[in-house]
């Protein structure tokens, strides 16, 4: 039995009280938060901005190496960035049209980056609260909600359903998205261990597209792959309710919820 699985710290009953209460007093903390109606206004604003449009998620796996990121700048397609992107920059001329992180571990150590670039941010409004990231004109901060559901209109609160690409998921039906693209989504760790467990990171990063991205002694949580694959699978269920699609155009990896598709193939299709 590992003592640090976070299953075996949380509470045995489930209370509806406590949950309720949990939530609204969470919620209030944040409305307090003067960029609490800065980032709803924001959001509000960039409701169905994309309408029907195409958009790509790159995702952070090893494979997003291999995506042909000429072909991909050439397209124009909205491309969402995760977490620390940024650390493919030095290899590549493109640049996400936003990149999105909800991880306090992501946002803490990439704070350096996130605090002076330019390019659009969506971040967990944490980040604000704990003093890592400043509040600036590019930055919307999204409020975390317990409530399990996958939001169209994040503009209030969003369920984070076990990871950042689900995140980027709802953010790109609250803009408008009609057709998304996951690239780097391998779904697989070289790290084993308890869902949500953190952990001390080694000296190389054999689970990421850049050896440095969990490494040199860093924290970081161990995926829970179990509830990421329920989320997609709800993603997929609300965007094709809706009309709309997702494909996974990750060059192999282990992610079969979605339609596979070539990455050529999807910003070619009308």
């Amino acid at each position: 039995m590992d003592s640090d699985d976070p299953l075996l710290r949380s509470r045995e009953t489930v209370n509806p009280y406590l949950s309720g209460l949990g939530m609204i007093f969470r919620r209030l903390r944040w409305d307090l938060q003067p960029q609490s109606c800065i980032s709803r206004r924001r959001l509000r604003r960039i409701r169905n901005s994309h309408q029907g449009c195409k958009a790509v998620i790159l995702c952070n796996g090893p494979s997003l190496t291999g995506v042909d990121f000429d072909e991909l700048e050439s397209s124009g397609v909205y491309c969402f960035g995760l977490n620390k992107i940024n650390m493919l920059f030095d290899r590549v001329t493109l640049r996400p049209d936003s990149i999105v992180a909800v991880n306090l571990h992501v946002i803490e150590q990439n704070a350096d980056f996130f605090n002076a670039t330019d390019i659009n941010l969506f971040l967990d409004s944490k980040g604000l609260t704990r003093g890592l990231v400043r509040p600036r004109d590019n930055i919307i901060f999204v409020n975390e909600t317990s409530h399990q559901k996958f939001a169209r209109d994040v503009s209030v609160s969003l369920f984070q359903g076990a990871t950042v690409t689900v995140v980027a998921l709802q953010l790109a039906f609250h803009m408008g998205f009609g057709r998304v693209a996951l690239v780097g989504a391998d779904h697989n760790f070289a790290v084993k261990g308890a869902a949500n467990k953190t952990v001390t990171a080694g000296e190389r990063d054999a689970s990421h597209f850049d050896p440095n991205y969990f490494a040199g002694g860093v924290k970081w949580q161990l995926p829970d792959l179990f509830e990421s694959e329920v989320w997609y699978g709800r993603a997929r269920q609300v965007y094709e309710a809706f009309g709309r699609h997702i494909v996974n155009c990750t060059e192999g990896g282990k992610l079969e919820v979605f339609e596979r598709q070539s990455l050529t193939a999807f910003l070619s299709a009308g």
